[in-house]
């Protein structure tokens, strides 16, 4: 496969007002360029790999049990709300449209034929959709493909845990990935804009490309993606002859994103990643040429990484033709290499540019016969000795270093973060994937929709839906919520040990009065009542508001769990405004920058999710909060303002809490909040300001709340402070300790929406502060891997700035490596 031409980035935050980062657009060219002839030269090319050593595939993907999956039996009753054909289907078995998954029969356009049933979302035809969600189900089986199976927008492809179904490829496969997450448009165009495409997941599934002849350029998945996505238990099959062409996944572009539980076997490269940020949680690798080529970034971070038997780990030495870097930043920890010739390439030194460009952090990495730990590149010189033997690297980075004050370069060893036991499991953090319930049978799970309710987006569920969770959870079912957009007039209360499950994105969606006081604020959905005990398991859901809901908090957490089970939500979101049948569209809130008037009408949440002092010991995965900026379903996807107060508040006294892959955008006076609070992990978090920010300010147009919110009459005096200073904090830390934040993207792009402010070189920046922390009471605060974007001061210690964007430039933005408040 060839790409038609070289593609740029270009971030799409809206078409009113197209964001185009040239230092990122012509890193993403260059690698781009690069991949473009290696597909075309593919034949004449070759690597020195290493011979393929016997590992055990602990996955056991040849000793296949054909057992029936649960969501396959159950009742299939999902319905898209607002979608105006009333014979969508959500649900689609790939076998009902003529699929086999006898590993003889072509299944290309019988599994293409699932996808794309009912007028669909398909790349090229629409800019992004809320309505055609849509879950494509692969019963065990062998299902051979003779080309890319093209994903469409808002699409789940789920497989069968039991028995992961197998995507082989023909020996004359053509096309770009197995899978095609983002299908090339004529002219060589990304379709949906790559910063653009949310709320879709592949899971469940074997990608096999051996049967390509290993010469040949191949890939098993491309999935240049955004927020609220997810590839998760999939294993890769290639090739591991020498001078193999094949790939097990490429990313090229846009703004991440979460991945887990991934397994690569053989391949000239595992995996390729291009993105401005991710978090990659516990991938392995056999016998491959390169684990991991980090073609571009500006921060991403790796937990969990296992590299075994393989030329390269990590390469993240990427440069242009001047010689500089292009990958921004790397967070590496509780990783092990085993059997490697070498552990990670770089390209910065002291004089490399950008200054902070191609940092890294690694902490509690184990080496295993390595035989160079880090290499610098340019002189294939050694940074630090690997081992015959076993060694672990405590901590180790290159960058600029803050102590709190800086900046400081810093190529070595350093003392690694403290680390609070109660996050630990062993010497690496506690980490815990979605449960799939594979060993329950059907008859464990009850249907909300069988329970009474409707889902169809104008009927209030609140009784039918609190009678189902209530009790399910004394009945020790696990809660089904098929497909479908739920009303609730009131607080829907979840109680200990609820266990509860949904279906392509089901949203629990408030209304009415009850939640529209904003100076009395009331949950829509709220787990456990403080003092409460258990656990609670929540997964594949989103919340969301109707209208003006000024005193809606979409989640309130409770709950208090053993310090052995704690509680779990996986992949579940809020979305406020920016969908068809939420009222907050186009049509109601439109942008108005030429306007100082505040629409109540398009203040729609008071806080996205608040844990709260009793609550403790909870776990949170690819949770995305995210206060739209963009109207989904406009076909020009015009900008809107739709007013949220706070993002995520954490309070939680005892703490233990674990964010593994978060974002929260474009709330008004913050996105980050740890306040008396202890005990936190978050790796990576990402923020983004609000676009209409300074008009109104953060002050506005939600009162303070002087018990919890950051106060902007003491940062930014009024009459006095610069009119970009009453701005949203992306992380604000008050009054607590041990706050471990491994890698963090905080971006402020617009200003009363114009982007000039974030230009590179520009006089005035988009807001002053993006980090803000007490000096009086909080301590070990943490940071590997600060990128922030827009904001004139990185850090804030109370009113003194403490580190500023132009002693820390990257690729696009300004970056710290290490941060810690301790003097």
């Amino acid at each position: 496969m060839r790409f038609i031409s070289v593609v740029g980035l270009t971030v799409p935050l809206a078409l009113a007002e197209t964001l185009v980062i040239p230092a990122v657009e012509k890193a993403v060219g260059l690698q781009l360029a690069e991949f473009n002839k290696y597909y075309v030269d593919a034949a004449n090319q070759t690597l020195d790999s290493r011979s393929a050593s016997p590992y055990h595939d602990v996955r056991g993907i040849e000793e296949r049990q054909t057992s029936t999956y649960w969501y396959e039996a159950i009742g299939h009753q999902g319905i898209s709300a607002f979608n105006t054909d009333k014979t969508y289907k959500v649900y689609r078995n790939v076998k009902s449209y003529g699929a086999k998954g006898d590993g003889t029969t072509d299944d290309t356009a019988a599994i293409q034929r699932a996808i794309s049933d009912g007028n669909r979302c398909a790349p090229g035809a629409c800019a992004s959709s809320s309505t055609t969600n849509a879950v494509v189900y692969f019963p065990a089986g062998t299902y051979l493909v003779s080309s890319s199976i093209v994903s469409y927008y808002a699409t789940h492809l789920v497989g069968n845990p039991k028995s992961l179904p197998i995507l082989k490829a023909t020996a004359s496969f053509n096309g770009f990935g197995v899978i095609d997450g983002a299908q090339y448009q004529a002219g060589g165009a990304l379709p949906y804009g790559a910063t653009n495409i949310f709320w879709r997941q592949v899971k469940n599934f074997v990608i096999d490309i051996t049967a390509i002849p290993a010469e040949s350029s191949s890939t098993g998945i491309h999935w240049p993606t955004s927020q609220a996505t997810s590839l998760q238990n999939i294993v890769f099959k290639m090739s591991s002859k020498a001078g193999t062409q094949h790939q097990g996944l490429f990313i090229e572009d846009g703004s991440g994103g979460f991945m887990n539980d991934l397994t690569f076997y053989g391949g000239k490269y595992g995996a390729v990643f291009g993105n401005q940020q991710f978090t990659v949680r516990n991938l392995t690798f056999y016998n491959a040429v390169t684990a991991i080529n980090q073609i571009w970034n500006w921060g991403w971070t790796f937990q969990g990484i296992s590299v075994n038997n393989c030329t390269v780990g990590l390469d993240m030495s990427a440069q242009d033709e001047n010689s500089n870097i292009v990958v921004g930043s790397a967070t590496f920890f509780d990783s092990s290499f085993t059997d490697t010739d070498i552990a990670f390439k770089i390209s910065r030194s002291a004089s490399s540019l950008p200054r902070t460009g191609g940092s890294l952090a690694i902490e509690n990495v184990q080496l295993d016969n390595v035989g160079t730990a880090i290499q610098y590149v340019p002189t294939s010189s050694v940074l630090l000795a690997g081992t015959t033997g076993s060694k672990t690297i405590a901590s180790w980075v290159s960058g600029q270093v803050y102590h709190p004050n800086g900046p400081n370069k810093v190529a070595g060893t350093q003392t690694p973060f403290t680390r609070p036991a109660s996050l630990l499991r062993g010497s690496a953090f506690y980490q815990r994937s979605k449960p799939s319930y594979a060993d329950l049978p059907v008859s464990s799970f009850v249907s909300v929709r069988g329970g009474g309710a409707k889902g169809d987006g104008k009927t209030d569920d609140t009784a039918a839906l609190q009678s189902v969770i209530t009790s399910a959870a004394a009945s020790g079912k696990v809660v089904y919520f098929d497909a479908g957009t739920y009303i609730v007039t009131s607080t829907l209360s979840v109680p200990a040990n609820s266990k509860i499950v949904g279906e392509g994105y089901p949203v629990i969606m408030s209304s009415g009065t009850f939640f529209n006081n904003v100076n009395t604020p009331k949950p829509v959905v709220k787990v456990g009542n403080p003092g409460q005990s258990g656990t609670v398991e929540w997964s594949d859901m989103m919340v969301s508001t109707k209208g003006a809901q000024a005193g809606a908090v979409l989640i309130q957490w409770n709950l208090a769990s053993p310090s052995s089970s704690p509680s779990g939500i996986w992949d579940v979101h809020t979305r406020i405004g920016g969908t068809t049948g939420s009222d907050l569209s186009y049509a109601n809130c439109p942008a108005t920058p030429s306007s100082t008037a505040v629409n109540n009408n398009c203040r729609a949440g008071n806080i996205a999710m608040h844990i709260t002092p009793s609550a403790n010991n909870l776990y949170l995965e690819n949770v995305w909060l995210w206060t739209a900026d963009h109207d989904v379903d406009d076909a020009s996807l015009r900008q809107i303002t739709v007013y949220s107060g706070r993002g995520l508040l954490v309070e939680s006294t005892v703490g233990n809490i674990w964010l593994v892959g978060t974002s929260v955008e474009h709330h008004a006076r913050y996105q980050y909040l740890f306040r008396n609070t202890q005990n936190i992990y978050a790796g990576q978090i990402q923020t983004e300001t609000p676009y209409y920010q300074p008009n109104p300010s953060a002050r506005s147009p939600f009162p303070l709340n002087g018990t919890s919110d950051p106060n902007f009459d003491v940062s930014c005096p009024k009459g006095t402070a610069a009119p970009n200073c009453a701005e949203a904090w992306g992380l604000a830390v008050k009054a607590s300790k041990n706050v471990l934040i491994y890698g963090a993207g905080l971006y402020s792009f617009f200003s009363n929406y114009s982007t000039a402010c974030s230009a590179a070189g520009s006089a005035t920046l988009c807001q002053q502060g993006m980090v803000l922390f007490d000096a009086a009471s909080t301590t070990n605060f943490r940071i590997y891997g600060l990128n922030t974007i827009g904001a004139y001061g990185m850090i804030y210690k109370d009113t003194v700035r403490l580190a500023t964007y132009d002693f820390n430039i990257n690729v696009f933005p300004s970056s710290i490596i290490s941060f810690d408040n301790a003097a």
